[in-house]
Formats: structure tokens, sequence, C-alpha cells
């Protein structure tokens, strides 16, 4: 087997792999990533989540709560190659955490259980990755499982991710006795012994020989009818020399039209050789990827992965540690070196770089450099946060930010004692610069101090942080779900007349707005379309984009409840101007109020967060916990038993779920466990509405 050296250095960005390990929670991320650091040497002790021991979730919440939390970059070696990886988390309400990292990575890594298969939050950040067209490969762990299927879980990966799986291996053994797998590419079998960190190649057991080889025709078969330099070899010898297939996998796994699919058991040490020979192989290096595209005022730019190249990086996570302000960049071209003065490309300010430092989860190497491809943290930066692109003062750049989803649960957050008031509100801030997908407001009426975040459970570890970290008793509030208001039906021809005269020059500003529901696909970014019909400069433009900041402005509370409105049209029909009293902020104060009279004449309706709601339970509970969905206003969308266990799958409101964890523990006797995921907004039943809008 190929031995490894615990050498960081790359001879270049060619030798580099930036990459993430995805998957839903309990699929085996975490021991995935603990083995990978043992077997290249940059850990000496295998970590173990049940334990406490692992590198990456090295936080006191993931080791106490047994999740990871919080995304952790690690670096290694492995064949002359560096690998910087990022743990991921695979709980739904740290899905920012997930998207924030994908943004930089190259490729991926996506476990699945090989009993679950592909499960719903698999599936989000399978989608999730989609979208920044990042590579992958497929590893099915722990085969070791009773009721473990490798075909199965590859079944779930075509059927639900609507990819073509590319299986290159066979387990040998089943459940308890899964002992190795056959190489389907070089047609040998790899072979663990308990007690031993190393395997045996040998030849294929006798008793799988045929089943191997139809395997491997399979999957000659599925490769030459994607890969056109396959398809001719194909033709022509009606079979893939191994050269061929190899280098036909590496081509399918960049341009996404396959996923390789690899297994084992990474608890018991099993299949990961062979996944981190897969990495080298098949995922893309930084130079493999599309150069990187970023704005300079209105022209589109291009940087290539060259170390010689003007810098330009992007930052993805911020973290406050004992020792100072952490920054983690990815390096997308140039050369940052220790002191250098870097821009923030969004304000203009130029910051140094203190440090740079090579990341392995909370322990850090210094470097004096770090090049194009290098993901590091620096330490020296005051005001940059998560998705600020970071360049060279004298070639600007700014790239495109990771999206930042809208938090969705809010709680009422204060000190218990009056003296930490302060504390709270620094501690508070610091939170959201290092998470932006929380964020903290004041409610007006009430004075309270809101938080908001993409569930309870990161609300919940939020709170905790804030007590383990600043030591202060922080008391809480219900969770409140995040309510929109919509149109349901509109109103035309709407006059507004904004006229103020106190001395001096006046405002005057006449517009004419048509409203409408505006139809929102599932997914769709802009839940708001202002357009003009204007003509003969009875309006002139900018004033046009006045009257846009207004309707804006108008938005961010509706007359229902005082909730943002959303999925609206507006358009601005008709208007006049005065010579000398029109001006940008007239109209902008006409289209804030005019758009506030047309939704008070409109008919509207509350909207909810809804999610979809995955319980596995024993098939003797589900008659308990299918009435009790129906109690909270779920709607069952798929029931499916197996093995003495049964799947419900319903789409449920957000607010009926707060405390539903520890009711679907009394209803199963603690067998039952249960995921969520978003599925955006749905319109409350007025019965609930008036009971939310009365509160």
């Amino acid at each position: 087997m190929r031995t490894n050296t615990h050498h960081l250095s790359a001879r270049s960005s060619a030798d580099v792999r930036n990459l993430g390990i995805l998957a839903h929670v309990d699929a085996g991320k975490t021991t995935v990533t603990e083995r990978i650091l043992f077997l290249t040497g940059a850990t000496h002790k295998r970590g173990e989540v049940h334990d406490g021991t692992t590198v990456t979730d090295f936080d006191a919440q993931e080791r106490d709560r047994g999740i990871t939390i919080f995304a952790a970059a690690v670096s290694c070696a492995w064949d002359g190659h560096r690998i910087n990886l990022i743990d991921t988390p695979g709980h739904v309400d740290f899905a920012d955490e997930v998207e924030r990292s994908l943004r930089v990575l190259d490729g991926a890594v996506a476990v699945f259980d090989a009993v679950a298969g592909v499960e719903p939050q698999s599936e989000s950040v399978w989608r999730q990755a989609d979208r920044y067209g990042v590579p992958r490969i497929a590893f099915i762990n722990k085969l070791d499982r009773a009721g473990a299927d490798l075909d199965t879980a590859v079944a779930s990966i075509r059927d639900r991710l609507h990819t073509v799986p590319l299986v290159v291996q066979l387990p040998i053994g089943r459940e308890d006795e899964f002992t190795g797998v056959v190489d389907l590419l070089r047609m040998r079998a790899l072979v663990w012994h308990a007690g031993r960190d190393t395997y045996d190649v040998v030849p294929v057991p006798e008793a799988l020989r045929d089943e191997a080889l139809r395997r491997r025709h399979l999957l000659e078969e599925t490769v030459a009818e994607l890969h056109a330099g396959a398809m001719d070899e194909y033709c022509t010898a009606s079979a893939l020399s191994t050269p061929t297939l190899s280098g036909a996998l590496r081509d399918l796994t960049l341009s996404r039209e396959g996923v390789v699919v690899l297994c084992g058991s990474a608890y018991r040490n099993r299949g990961i050789e062979p996944l981190l020979e897969a990495v080298v192989s098949c995922l893309p290096s930084p130079e493999d990827v599309p150069a990187v595209r970023g704005t300079h005022g209105d022209t589109v730019q291009e940087r290539a992965a060259d170390p010689a190249a003007p810098f330009a990086g992007l930052a993805f996570k911020v973290n406050a540690t004992a020792t100072g302000r952490l920054t983690y960049v990815r390096v997308y071209s140039g050369t940052i070196t220790k002191g250098e003065t870097v821009m923030d490309a969004g304000t203009g300010r130029t910051e140094r770089i203190g440090r740079i430092l090579r990341v392995q989860a909370d322990r850090h190497a210094e470097l004096d450099r770090a090049t194009a491809g290098d993901i590091v943290a620096v330490v020296g930066l005051k005001t940059a946060r998560a998705g600020t692109t970071l360049c060279s003062p004298t070639a600007p750049l700014v790239l495109e930010p990771p999206t930042v989803a809208a938090s969705v649960v809010s709680v009422a957050v204060e000190a218990h004692r009056s003296v930490d008031t302060g504390r709270l509100s620094s501690a508070l801030a610091r939170l959201v610069d290092e998470d932006p997908s929380l964020a903290v407001r004041v409610d007006r009426e009430t004075g309270q101090t809101l938080l908001s975040g993409m569930g309870e459970l990161h609300l919940e570890v939020a709170v905790e942080k804030i007590r383990r970290a600043h030591g202060i008793e922080v008391g809480v509030g219900r969770p409140q779900v995040a309510y929109r208001e919509t149109v349901v039906r509109g109103v035309s021809g709407l006059v507004y007349r904004h006229v103020k005269q106190d001395g001096g020059a006046g405002q005057f500003a006449h517009v004419v707005l048509d409203v409408e529901r505006l139809e929102v696909r599932e997914g769709a970014a802009h839940t708001f379309v202002f357009g003009s019909t204007v003509t003969g400069g009875r309006v002139p433009q900018e004033y046009v984009r006045a009257v846009e900041a207004g309707c804006r402005d108008a938005l961010a509370e509706g007359p229902l409840g005082g909730h943002p409105v959303t999925g609206l049209r507006v358009t601005l029909t008709d208007g006049a101007t005065h010579s000398k009293d029109s001006s940008e902020m007239a109209f902008r104060t006409a289209g804030r109020f005019a758009l506030r009279e047309a939704l008070r004449a409109a008919v509207l309706e509350l909207l909810e967060p809804v999610v979809e709601l995955t319980a596995t339970v024993p098939e003797d509970a589900v008659g308990g916990v299918l009435g009790d969905l129906a109690a909270r206003r779920g709607r069952v969308t798929e029931s499916a038993t197996r093995s003495g266990t049964a799947a419900i799958t319903a789409t449920v409101p957000l607010a009926e779920l707060f405390g539903y964890a520890s009711r679907l523990r009394s209803r199963t006797q603690g067998r039952g466990t249960f995921t969520t995921r978003p599925m955006g907004y749905a319109s409350v039943p007025t019965a609930v509405s008036a009971g939310v809008l009365g509160r």
C-alpha cells in the first residue's frame, strides 16, 4: 500500500486539493475526517466522536452534543499532495456554515449512511454544492452496520440526487463480516484485518469474481455512454483499459456528469486509503477549476490561480479566539506575505496582515506566505467579515460573497444582572461578526433585544456560547418564528401626492402605483420586483430609482402585524414633478408612503415558514406520531417501512415544532429521531392567523 509522510508543502497548486466533507447529521463525516488525519500522519491517535477526542469537533459544545456545529479547517498530506479539508456541520440549523465553506472549496466528499442512504440534509447539501458547481465523489459509510446495503444506498443517490453513480468498489462481506473491498479499476481485493491499520492487496476472492467482472463491465458501459473518448475505445475493443477508465472517471467528476462511489467503514478504519487516492486522482486542484470571476467598477475580470498574479482572496469565516481574531481566507490568486497590506474591496479600507497560519482545527502553524490555492487563517484584520473580498490595493477586485439565508426563528435575550447588559451587547455583536446567519435587533414596541437565527438548536448554541465564553447569565424568551405578509389582491392606480412647504425650498412628488401579487418560484431570490411604465419623461430616471428605494423602505413593516412584506410587484405608472421643489428625497418619501397606503387598501395574508420533517420511528409508534403531526398542522407526504422502522415525511409549520424533540422521544420511548429542512413560506390558515395577529 502507499505510505505517506506528513509534509504539508506542495510543489505547486496542482498538488493541492481543497475539499469539504458533506453529509447528513450522524452519517460519519467527522469520523471520516479523523481517519484521514490519522492515516496521513496529521494526528498520532484516532479521535472518536463518542469519546469527545476528535480534532475537528474541538469546541466544548460540539463534544458535549456529539455533533459538528462549526466548520473546521485542517491540512494534511497524502502522496505528495496537500489536502486542505473542511469538516462541515450536518444539522440543518447550520446550513449557512456549509454554504460559506462550499463557496471556497474546489471539491467535496459526500458521505452517506449505508443503511439510510440519501437523507434529507444530505440532499440539501448536495443541492448547495450544485449551486456552486463543486465536483464530488461519494463515500458509502457504515457498511459494517446491520441492514447496510451498498446497492440500496447507490439507488437512493441515483433516484434522489438525479446523478449517475459510478461505483468503483464491491464490498467483501456483509454487515459484521465486512472486511474489505474489491477495486473494480485494477480488479484486485483490499482486505483489512482487525487490530491493524494497514490493508493487504490480494486477488479477487473466487466467490466474488463473476460478480466483480459483471460490475466492472457495467461500469465500463456507463462510462462509455457519458464520455466520448471512452466510447471510441469501447466500440473498438468492447472494453476499457484501466488508464482510459481512470481518466474518464476524473473527467466525468470534474464535469459533474457522474459521481464516483466508494464504500467502507470509517469507524473500523476500512476504506479510507482508497478514498484518499480517489480524492487525489478525481477531485480538482485549484488549477483545474475555472478562473475566479470578480468585478471592478462596471467591468468583470478573471483571475487565474497564479502565484504571480495580483492577490485576491475571500474571507469565509471569522473566529474570535483568546489569542486574537482569526480570519479564514481562500487565496484565489497571487501571494500574500506576513506584514503585507491588503485592501477590503467592499469598503476600500486597507489593513495589515500580522500573521499567516496553517490551520489544524484549534491548533496553528505559522507561515511566511500563502499562495494561490491556499486556505489559511490570518491574524491582524479588524473589520473583515465572512464574505469580504481581500485584494491587492493596486489591483482592486470584488468577488461574489456566499449567500446568507434569512433567519427564521427569534428569541428575546436579556442579562440576568443589569451590570452585564453592556457585556451582553458586546457578546452579541461578536456572535454576529462570527456568524452572519445570526441577527440582533431591538423590538421597537417592547424594547427587548431579539436574537434571530436558523432554528432552535442554532439559537441554543449561540446563547450557550455567550454563557461559556463570556460568563454572562442570560435569560431567554420563548422562540418566535419570522412571519411574512404578502398581497392576495392588489390595487391599481393609487395616487399619492407628497407636498411639504415650511419655508425655503419645498418638497413635491406625485406618483401613481399599481401593486399586485408576485408569484415566486420556490428557492427564488427576488421577492420584490419594481418597474416603471412612465413615458414622456414625466418622472426622470433618478426619481424613478428614488421611488423604488422608498418602496423598499415600506416593505420592512406590513399593515397586518408589522411583519416584512414579500411576494410583491410594484409598477410606477405615472407621476409629476415640480421644477423647483422636486428632489430624490421627496420622491423616496412619496414612494414609501404611497406603498404603505396601497398595502392598507390591498388584501393581504400572513405567511409562515414551513419545513419538511422526516421522522424515523418504530413501527408500533407510527399511529401516535401521525396523530401528533396532524395536531401540529402537519401534512404527511410520504411514509415507508423497512425492517420494523417507519420513515414519515411531512410538511409542518416551523412554529408548531418548538419542543417537538421531547414529544417525539416520549411517544417512541426514546427511539424516535427526526430531521428538518426549510421549504420556504406558506399561507397561515385564517383561524391561526387571527391568533398570531392578536398576540
